[in-house]
């Protein structure tokens, strides 16, 4: 039986990391960026009052990624949001190996896509370390999430943490894998 491999792994093995080593002038593959993980996460401030809420959310995030979400809690008490120490208050997903290429191409291809008035990401939101951070408002845009069975919209935020050294040979690899900046 043949092992299964991503579209977008196969792509950036036989394509994208011989394109960087020729750009970058790298001598050893080892220093060629590649991506490590992707991170998911949801905040739902509204979980103090409604736990239904986080509930859905964590569904939601688990279809979307195809992994368990992880729910997190408050680190402080705030009192002016009724905040407690220790309360859940968000879900959190980390991607690695296959599950991450999945969801890329999954996010590029598809997702991305169906934004509407949809002009391109911010080429700007690296953080220095060429890591890339994406905050997508609705998370219907993902096929799997049937809109008739949520509870509300709400937001997630997508981390993409590369090996890349600076934020330019990041936005490159971004670039090559398919990501649609904003010109």
């Amino acid at each position: 039986m043949e092992q299964y491999v991503p579209r977008l792994r196969t792509m950036y093995n036989e394509k994208v990391a011989a394109e960087l080593k020729e750009e970058f002038g790298y001598s050893t593959h080892m220093q060629i960026p590649r991506i490590e993980k992707v991170s998911v996460s949801a905040g739902v401030g509204e979980a103090i009052q409604n736990k239904n809420l986080l509930e859905s959310a964590v569904k939601e995030l688990a279809s979307i990624t195809g992994q368990q979400p992880v729910k997190t809690k408050a680190r402080k008490s705030i009192a002016n949001f009724k905040l407690r120490e220790g309360n859940e208050i968000g879900a959190k997903v980390t991607l690695r190996g296959d599950r991450m290429w999945e969801f890329l191409d999954r996010l590029l291809n598809i997702a991305l896509p169906r934004v509407k008035d949809f002009r391109g990401i911010n080429p700007n939101a690296f953080d220095g370390h060429g890591n890339y951070s994406l905050g997508v408002q609705e998370q219907i845009i993902f096929p799997e999430i049937d809109y008739d069975n949520i509870e509300r919209v709400s937001g997630l935020n997508i981390a993409i943490v590369t090996t890349a050294e600076t934020d330019q040979e990041a936005r490159v690899l971004l670039q090559k894998l398919g990501m649609p900046f904003r010109k």
